[in-house]
């Protein structure tokens, strides 16, 4: 597809008012859960609710994206939703996502699965069903409600919530954002996997950052801006995923991107890592503060493991069109703590409870 032919025409978020701070869960596990709290640069992450799952959090989004975009649900061609925590093993989600919203019979649906980056996977067959004709819009959905084993240290960040976005054709479509262009960058590095009917993910621990995250959202920002002709100098915002704080700073300071360029959207200090919501949470908190004309590199991460980048321009119709649906902001605003025994009965650690 020629280079910026798609936008996002509208943007979604949702995510759960539950809370837990990071120093509830290292009092748990002691010494070394306070060591491993105090290294991640998160404060306190979201929980879902006990009615909550990836359904609910991506029909939330979806349909706050179809209020932003102004358009009729009826008028989307594909939906796809990217996690990896569906509620069902054989089930698809996006097809009661699709009945709720109005949206079926839908020409194109399916769940998409890539660790933490599906939802940018599924922006990716959307741009080319659009560019083709194939469809008016496309919606696709990063939401996840992600797993930790207790005492494990993905228990201090893993979280809920998800964003939503409705690609269409630029020009005619009313975009408040237009794609410029996109780049992937994927190899077989199984740093993080979940075996059929584990209960939880498991992890190469530091071999996670240096072969795995770094190598491929580095590869993938690069490949962009080389593919764009682009430097960081070009860019007024730089969205990366977000497992904790550091990594995307890390990333920030090996290719020469100023700290405040990264710091707007790193929504995980706040809400945890979001699994696949994560990079596209971090980019609509961006979409929900930018002004026209600024320019936005969105890269996400996923485990086994690829990276998607984006490069992104503002349209006039932003500041307008934002005003339909909850901020970001609003909802990391909307907040109740728990404690780590209601966290554990929330995200069903406690066996014998249905």
């Amino acid at each position: 597809m020629q280079n910026g032919t798609c936008g996002i025409v509208g943007y979604g978020s949702y995510i759960p008012r539950f809370r837990i701070k990071i120093t509830e869960i290292a009092k748990v596990w002691g010494k070394e859960g306070e060591r491993i709290a105090k290294g991640l640069g998160v404060m306190e992450k979201s929980v879902p609710g006990l009615d909550e799952d990836t359904i609910t959090i991506s029909f939330e989004a979806s349909r706050n994206a179809v209020n932003v975009a102004g358009i009729d649900p009826s008028e989307l061609g594909a939906i796809y939703i990217g996690s990896e925590s569906h509620p069902y093993a054989v089930k698809p989600s996006g097809v009661t996502i699709a009945q709720a919203l109005g949206a079926v019979p839908v020409m194109t649906c399916a769940d998409l699965e890539f660790a933490c980056k599906a939802g940018t996977a599924g922006i990716q067959m959307c741009m080319g069903l659009v560019a083709s004709d194939e469809i008016k819009y496309g919606l696709a959905v990063g939401a996840d409600t992600a797993q930790g084993k207790p005492g494990d240290a993905l228990e201090y960040t893993a979280s809920a919530g998800g964003a939503a976005f409705i690609i269409g054709k630029t020009g005619r479509e009313g975009c408040v954002a237009t794609i410029e262009g996109t780049f992937s960058y994927t190899t077989d590095t199984p740093d993080f996997w979940r075996r059929e009917g584990a209960d939880f993910p498991m992890h190469g621990a530091r071999f996670t950052g240096e072969p795995a995250y770094f190598k491929h959202i580095i590869g993938a920002a690069k490949g962009m801006m080389e593919k764009m002709g682009t430097t960081v100098a070009d860019y007024d915002y730089f969205v990366f995923h977000m497992p904790n704080s550091k990594f995307p700073l890390r990333t920030a300071l090996t290719l020469g991107m100023p700290p405040e360029k990264v710091k707007e959207g790193l929504v995980v200090r706040h809400i945890g890592n979001t699994y696949s919501g994560s990079s596209l949470l971090g980019l609509a908190r961006i979409l929900d503060i930018a002004k026209p004309g600024e320019r936005i590199l969105c890269t996400s991460y996923g485990s086994g493991a690829g990276s998607d980048s984006f490069s992104l321009v503002t349209t006039d119709l932003l500041p307008e069109k934002r005003k339909n649906a909850p901020s970001v902001d609003d909802y990391i605003r909307l907040k109740e703590y728990v404690s780590y025994a209601v966290y554990a009965k929330h995200r069903h650690k406690i066996r014998g409870i249905e």
